[in-house]
Parts: structure tokens; C-alpha cells; sequence
């Protein structure tokens, strides 16, 4: 019989060390509002983001435990989440990461990608 594979990028980790890696990612993104990172780890994480930044467009008590759980309780990117980056967007119906590609790292070859909110 064959093995199926499954959609995403699983990294060369387990699932908790991918899980921890996409909420590291996406805490840095949230806070400094730019990150330089790989291509790869950067296209896994734009949908990530994006679904945290409109479960905060609406400010409820459900809303912010679902993007709790996500981001593993961590109170300063939830309220900059809900404070900032939701009321930004309000009007906005999806799309507010921009990946920009830069040159190939000349030391081991990877390639470069910078995210950032639009």
C-alpha cells in the first residue's frame, strides 16, 4: 500500500516543535510588524497570521480565546492583536501580510524572505 502524504510544510520537526515555531513566528510578526525569515517557514506563516488578524477584527470574549489558544496565552501580542492590528483592519477583507522575496544567503544557499503587515 502507499503512503499518503499531507498538505503543509512540517519544517524536518515533530508537531509540537512546528507548533511552537509558527506561535514564535507569528509573536514576532504581530509585535515588530516586519520579520526576515525563510521563504518556506514565511508562506506557512502568512495564513496563520492572517486568521488570527480577523478573529481580532471582532473584539469578544470567544474571539480572544480562540487566538489565545493559538498564540499560547501570551497577553502583550493578544492586546496588540486586538487593539491595534484588528480596529487597522476593520474594512479590510483579507490580505494583510506582504512576503517579499530577497537575494539567496551567499554562506549556505537559503532562501530569504521578509513579512511584514501591509
Amino acid at each position: 500500500m502507499k503512503k499518503q502524504t499531507k498538505a503543509g510544510r512540517t519544517f524536518g520537526r515533530v508537531r509540537k516543535v512546528r507548533t511552537g515555531l509558527m506561535r514564535s513566528l507569528a509573536r514576532g510578526l504581530i509585535l515588530e510588524e516586519s520579520i526576515e525569515t525563510t521563504e518556506a517557514k514565511a508562506r506557512s506563516l502568512r495564513p496563520y497570521v492572517e486568521k488570527l488578524v480577523t478573529r481580532a477584527k471582532v473584539d469578544s470574549v470567544a474571539n480572544r480565546r480562540l487566538v489565545a489558544a493559538r498564540l499560547g496565552n501570551d497577553t502583550e501580542t493578544m492586546n496588540k492583536l486586538f487593539t491595534d492590528l484588528g480596529p487597522k483592519y476593520k474594512d479590510r477583507a483579507g490580505g494583510y501580510t506582504r512576503i517579499v522575496k530577497s537575494p539567496r544567503v551567499l554562506e549556505d544557499g537559503r532562501k530569504v524572505a521578509y513579512i511584514s503587515f501591509v
